[in-house]
């Protein structure tokens, strides 16, 4: 049974693939955290990463269909040998290309000069900081998260962002809830971060936490699994569904099969036409009109006010 097709029939709407808007590339597993509510199952630990020949099919094909917008994720996409490849190319481009940033990559040995070379390209970062209290934070993220998170934050401060170029923040609940009104809460954000801790930044996204990996995992352990879903579904909002990430984005895996968004990625969703499908295969136009895969994790997506990698869909 899958409970959000079911909601979709109930309201008479269906969901289809629009026009592709942003390529999302997943350049790998590997990062240097091991969050509770990561739905890619990243760490230190992770191997599995983009290799040269997959990335330079990836690039031949951004050379020839030039989506508006390259957003680089992972694990921590920066740890990728192929992530300056893409920036890069991006910008030489004249797209959009944004990075997704845990913060504490800044921190790292070796990515000393990183805030500079993506203020150099125009990167927009999209930086994960789940609260802007320091102990929901490291319990959220590891100890020491917190302060490294705000080191990194003052960092990419001190070459422009937050001000002459796009820092955008996400938060993400700590537990089995909903994000709470997301215009709001980035208020209180500004507020608390900037008096405490000189930090500006653009745009809050809050962003539904997805019951995959190792939330999933959690959740079945504190037996939260079944009222979590009955939560998500019981905030079903019709209004968000035309908004959906999954109708404008087009999710890459490391090996470059294609998934209607991350989220499916994870849960190995991979499109198919008859055998699976890799983005070498398709065409920037192809897949306009067609049906999207979906399953009772979608419900995330459409409650409350909405949750999409750009925060909110809804008021």
């Amino acid at each position: 049974m899958n409970r959000f097709k079911e909601k979709l029939r109930a309201h008479g709407l269906t969901l289809r693939r629009a026009r592709l808007q942003t390529l999302q590339i997943n350049v790998g597993r590997k990062c240097n955290q091991a969050c509770r509510h990561c739905h890619v199952d990243a760490a230190p630990w992770r191997t599995e990463m983009m290799g040269e020949a997959v990335a330079h099919r990836i690039g031949d094909w951004i050379e020839q269909h030039r989506p508006e917008v390259i957003d680089i994720t992972g694990g921590a996409p920066e740890l990728s040998e192929w992530f300056k490849y893409f920036v890069e190319l991006g910008h030489g481009l004249g797209l959009k290309v944004m990075d997704r940033n845990n913060l504490t990559i800044l921190q790292e040995p070796g990515f000393e000069e990183l805030p500079e070379f993506l203020a150099e390209h125009g990167v927009e970062v999209i930086a994960s900081l789940p609260c802007y209290l320091e102990e929901n934070v490291n319990r959220q993220r590891g100890n020491g998260v917190f302060q490294k998170s705000i080191d990194g934050l003052r960092r990419l401060n001190r070459v422009g962002y937050g001000t002459e170029l796009p820092l955008h923040l996400v938060y993400n609940p700590l537990g089995p809830k909903l994000p709470p009104a997301q215009e709001e809460l980035e208020s209180d954000y500004k507020a608390v971060l900037e008096k405490e801790y000189g930090v500006r930044f653009n745009n809050l996204f809050t962003i539904t936490n997805q019951p995959i990996a190792r939330f999933a995992e959690d959740l079945r352990k504190q037996n939260a699994w079944d009222d979590y879903l009955e939560l998500l579904a019981n905030s079903f909002n019709p209004g968000t569904v035309e908004g959906l990430m999954c109708r404008s984005t087009l999710s890459v895996g490391y090996g470059g099969e294609i998934y209607d968004c991350d989220f499916n990625q994870m849960l190995e969703m991979q499109l198919k036409n008859a055998q699976p499908l890799f983005l070498w295969d398709v065409r920037a136009g192809d897949l306009e009109g067609a049906e999207i895969l979906t399953g009772d994790h979608c419900l995330a997506c459409t409650a409350g006010c909405g949750s999409s990698c750009t925060g909110a869909l809804a008021a």
